[in-house]
């Protein structure tokens, strides 16, 4: 047997010998296979589940016809007419105003109503059978006050020519936002002015041979010609539908084809128009779903990247230390005439194999769970597909793991392959690990220092501001990416030499609190190496989750303040035309229990601001004091509670027509009559279309009547039922004069995407966070191991085992601490040139709460992954603990 096998052979049978080390060994590897793995598998399962309830073509449509100008309405009475058709319908669908009221309208969708085409379900009265009838889904009746019956004014293609329609039914649609209502392909075609449909989707008898009813619909299409096209053409695709005619092969053109051949099975052209079939149409459709899913995973598959590289700084850290306690071992293999490039080698496949282990560990456990999920998720009511069986990829998995392995394992079996034939003659089989860092590391960590500081600086330098045009953001956050990489370079280089004043800080409460404090500040102060390679996982994991938090935060402080412009209450309420609102509604509305805050206010259009070449400004007196979003408000420049008598708050646009700043006079016309007027801030977006807010008495001066023109409520309820109800009230008490409209959906909505952007962000960041407390408790676990004579010295001077434990617990805690500390350092800077850099006018928001939650969340989970290795060190027995080698 060869040197070489006998040095592998010996590290194997080591290995085995101590599984327990050699799972902590893989325990990194481990938790980053499975996040690889189970991301492959969570893929699977995010594209099958939107699949299965992608409402799309029917999964009943054999064929579908689609055409660059629509379908007319004689291809699908021709379509009907085919032998083994069993059921044709027409797809199209624009939005129609109200008559009485142009700011509401209904988005008006063709279907048949019922049978396996149907897209809807009836729940109340019957379905549209002739034309002028119409189908309302149930948020419309609740937000529009409808019921069956009921007469509505539509806005048709002649202005001068409305078209009325009865509400007959109430269904149940794929998409309800509100303004929803169904008919009869005839009759929908009919309101766009038009017989062109978006297309025709055909059902076909069983046992129907579809190519030959797909030639024939080819030629019925062909030989009933191509219509003109109507005023309108057909409108957007149904709601959660998407139209075959948008995917990426798209309908074919006339001519498209050489003379003479002929079309493809599953596509015939006829009359421009192309048939194809439904489940073609299906895929292309669900491949725009699975593209959107593609673009999401590839986001996560960046920060799977970033938990991967935290797994190898976590797996080099931990071989140095398991290297260490064999020092002894390993320089008795020298001594016996082991050389040093094999005793490498040999270090370097126990590595990969431990990776090969655990990749495969993680694995079969990510599998497990993925396809152990799904089930108790649907059992409680969730809509959850099952994922398939990967294989290729576990593999791949598996595999990557040994090779990562191998490479983290590299660095550690170079120092530990270097180690003198004489250490074989220590009494210990542990070495103490070094304090210090080598002049070349330093070096190093130096230079990208510099270079980080270097490039942060020529990004600051070049920050957008107001006046900054064409500013293209993409080149400073490339930038900002750089810098942060070579700050966090420079963390591992000069961890060692940070860990000391740093903890110097951190520590300092805790060594106020008596000998086992100052005991477990010195414990991780003195293996500064040890202390660092950990600290530096945690410190990258708090920087992503800080810098998410941090952006998120002051994103949503910026949305808030363009949605305050935008909907500044639930609802508004609005006069016809340029009017008042009519008399007393204001007070009646103040007396409606579903409202809670009753704002109204002026507001008179055709304003000029001297200097700005903009017309159809309006000048409102709405008190944004007296509103419950006053908070979200925000100035681009100056101070919005300077606003009062002889001032004026500006459009931020208008203000830069006009040349002003916070400060400057400006002059404020409406027909014959102007006033001076100081600006004392600006806004990006100003509520209720208005270019000017300014005060009552200005609004006087200027002529306006003194009847108020809107007013804007806050619904009492934050439930649906709350603002139909309130919407039903305002329509009763201002009648046919008035428009409504609500605002708080938009809010909604908004709070609904901060919320799932954030909790996308932190889950996929808290990967890294997982990855880094697995680290503290595989090295607390080791360095149990390490120190077991001092833990015994320390059991032989008097220290009780439950001191003991909650010292070493103590520890833990703090490398989660000293890394959040590293972390909230990198994270302060490069959080807030990120925000800037976007250019977007967003203030810098550090939310101090949540942040000091991560640094407290961090510390309790770092504490708990050494507890078990803490309670471990502490039944140690004195006489053994100090009688041991340590092995």
């Amino acid at each position: 047997m060869s040197r070489r096998a006998v040095l592998l052979r010996a590290q194997l049978v080591e290995a085995a010998r101590r599984p327990a080390r050699t799972l902590l060994m893989g325990l990194a590897v481990i938790v980053a296979a499975f996040v690889v793995f189970g991301t492959v598998l969570a893929y699977q399962i995010t594209e099958r589940t939107l699949l299965a309830g992608f409402s799309g073509t029917p999964a009943a449509a054999d064929l579908v016809v689609t055409g660059g100008d629509g379908v007319s309405l004689r291809t699908l009475d021709a379509a009907r007419r085919l032998p083994g058709v069993a059921e044709a319908v027409g797809r199209t669908d624009a939005f129609h105003e109200f008559v009485d009221d142009p700011r509401a309208g209904l988005s008006v969708y063709a279907d048949p109503g019922s049978g396996p085409l149907a897209t809807v379900r009836v729940v109340q009265g019957r379905y549209p059978a002739t034309a002028a009838e119409l189908a309302v889904t149930r948020r419309t009746v609740d937000r529009l006050g409808l019921g069956v019956g009921e007469t509505l004014r539509l806005a048709g293609v002649a202005p001068d020519r409305p078209v009325a329609v009865t509400v007959v039914g109430v269904v149940d649609a794929p998409d309800d936002p509100g303004e929803t209502g169904y008919t009869t392909e005839a009759f929908a075609a009919r309101l766009g002015g038009s017989d062109q449909l978006r297309q025709v989707e055909v059902r076909l008898t069983p046992g129907t041979d579809r190519e030959t009813v797909s030639a024939a619909l080819a030629r019925a299409a062909s030989a009933s010609g191509p219509s003109a096209p109507g005023p309108s053409a057909p409108g957007p695709s149904a709601p959660g539908r998407a139209a075959p005619g948008s995917s990426a092969s798209g309908p074919a053109t006339p001519g498209s084809s050489a003379p003479g051949s002929s079309a493809a099975p599953s596509e015939r052209a006829g009359a421009g128009l192309v048939v194809r079939a439904g489940a073609e149409v299906r895929r292309a459709e669900a491949d725009q779903v699975s593209e959107r899913v593609q673009d999401l995973f590839a986001l996560v598959t960046m920060f799977v990247a970033i938990a991967v590289v935290a797994a190898v700084l976590v797996a080099t850290s931990t071989f140095r230390i398991v290297f260490a306690q064999r020092m002894r071992q390993l320089a008795l293999l020298r001594a016996v005439g082991a050389p040093r490039a094999g005793l490498l080698g040999a270090l370097v496949v126990e590595g990969a194999g431990t990776g090969l282990v655990a990749g495969l560990a993680g694995v079969l456990a990510a599998y497990g769970v993925g396809h152990g999920l799904p089930p108790v998720l649907r059992a409680s009511g969730l809509a959850v597909a099952s994922p398939g069986h990967p294989v290729a990829a576990a593999v791949a998995v598996a595999l990557g793991a040994a090779l990562v392995t191998a490479l983290a394992v590299l660095a550690p079996a170079v120092t530990a392959a270097r180690v003198a034939p004489l250490e074989a003659l220590r009494a210990a089989s542990t070495t103490a690990g070094r304090r210090g860092i080598g002049r070349l590391r330093a070096a190093a960590g130096l230079l990208l220092a510099v270079g980080a500081v270097l490039v942060a600086l020529l990004v600051a330098s070049r920050l957008p501001d107001a006046d900054t045009e064409n500013y293209d953001p993409s080149t400073p956050l490339l930038a900002i990416v750089a810098s942060g990489a070579l700050a966090y370079a420079a963390l591992v280089a000069l961890g060692p030499l940070l860990v000391r004043p740093v903890l110097a800080v951190v520590g300092w409460p805790l060594r106020r609190l008596g000998p086992l404090g100052r005991l477990a500040v010195g414990g991780v102060g003195g293996a500064p190496r040890r202390a660092a390679a950990v600290s530096v996982v945690v410190a990258l994991g708090v920087t992503l989750v800080a810098g998410a938090l941090v952006g998120t935060a002051s994103l949503g402080t910026l949305l808030k303040r363009e949605l305050a412009g935008m909907a500044p209450a639930d609802v508004a309420v609005t006069a016809r035309g340029d009017g008042p609102l009519p008399a007393g509604l204001a007070q009646r509305a103040r007396g409606i229990g579903e409202l809670d805050r009753v704002v109204p206010y002026r507001s008179s259009p055709d304003v000029r601001v001297a200097g700005a070449e903009v017309d159809g400004l309006a000048a409102t007196d709405l008190d944004l004091r007296a509103l419950a979003t006053w908070a979200d408000f925000g100035a681009s420049a100056g101070r919005l509670t300077d606003a009062g008598p002889g001032r004026v708050v500006l459009l931020r646009f208008l203000a830069e027509e006009a040349g002003a700043r916070p400060g400057d006079e400006v002059t404020v016309t409406r027909g014959d009559r102007s006033v001076r007027l100081r600006v004392a801030a600006t806004m990006a977006n100003t509520p209720v279309g208005a270019g000017l807010l300014v005060d009552p008495a200005d609004l006087d001066r200027l002529g306006v009547p003194a009847g108020p023109t809107g007013l804007l409520a806050d619904v009492a309820g934050d439930d649906e039922r709350a603002r139909a109800a309130a919407v039903r009230a305002l329509r009763a008490a201002g009648g046919q004069q008035v428009g409504i409209v609500v605002t708080a959906d938009d809010r909604d909505e908004l709070d609904r995407r901060l919320g799932a952007l954030l909790g996308v962000l932190l889950s996929l960041l808290g990967l890294t966070v997982v990855v880094a407390v697995v680290g503290v408790g595989t090295t607390t676990a080791l360095s149990v191991v390490e120190r077991t004579r001092e833990s015994g010295l320390l059991r032989a001077v008097g220290m009780s085992r439950p001191r003991l434990g909650a010292m070493l617990t103590v520890e833990a805690g703090l490398y989660g601490v000293l890394g959040a500390a590293l972390g909230l350092l990198l994270a302060w800077p490069y959080s807030w040139l990120t925000v800037v850099a976007l250019g977007q006018d967003a203030p810098v928001e550090f939310p101090a709460g949540q942040l000091a939650g991560v640094v407290l969340a961090l510390a309790a989970a770092t504490a708990l992954a050494g507890l078990l290795p803490a309670r471990r060190a502490a039944r140690v027995s004195p006489v053994a603990a100090l009688g041991a080698g340590g092995d």
